[in-house]
């Protein structure tokens, strides 16, 4: 029911909305093997670059497969990690690079099977059926960045000025997008249900 009654109202969401503030003293003892360290970055993050992955993949197997991919990438390369300030970018950066290259190996047509998402018993962060209904919309209506900005908040619970923050985008631009974002699923749904 998260992403239905996001697209439902059009307020803040507040409801699960994760702070994802990272201490990047986390690189440093990953680097140092420090699985505890490297569990917690997990935990913290896994939810954010799952929904970023999902954005651009659309398929549930392929985002998992990323998310994997991208944890072992940071385990290899924490040591190159510069402190900025700005550790989701780092990971983001690290994801979308995964994924396009996912992308071109696979050959993907523009328009994946969305089917795949409403049959896949194992969809494990969408589990409302309202809320799989408004994914497939999400994919069949949004343009990219549409659909990163509205899934990085609604999956991972990012607020707006970390979501223009991590993409690297102005928050006006990141709050036009999600607004516009919104009325186009609103509309498309409301089509939907009259047919």
């Amino acid at each position: 029911m998260i992403l239905l009654s996001i697209v439902e109202q059009e307020s803040l969401y507040t409801k699960n909305q994760v702070k994802t503030k990272i201490d990047e003293d986390l690189f440093i003892r990953i680097a140092e093997n420090d699985m505890a360290a490297f569990e917690e970055l997990f935990r913290i993050t896994e939810r954010s670059v799952y929904a970023f992955a999902l954005s651009i993949l659309r398929k549930h197997d392929d985002a998992l497969d990323v998310v994997q991919d991208t944890y072992l990438k940071i385990r290899a390369a924490s040591h190159l990690y510069k402190p900025m300030g700005k550790p989701m970018a780092w990971i983001f950066t690290i994801a979308r690079k995964l994924s396009m290259s996912k992308l071109r190996s696979k050959k993907q047509i523009a328009d994946a099977q969305i089917e795949d998402i409403e049959n896949d018993p194992s969809f494990s962060y969408i589990t409302e059926n309202e809320d799989k209904l408004v994914l497939q919309a999400a994919f069949k209506v949004l343009n990219e960045q549409e659909r990163e900005i509205i899934l990085l908040h609604a999956i991972s619970g990012l607020a707006h000025h970390e979501i223009a923050k991590n993409l690297g985008i102005p928050l006006s631009t990141a709050l036009s997008k999600y607004h516009r974002g919104l009325k186009k699923l609103r509309k498309y749904l409301v089509e939907q249900e009259v047919q």
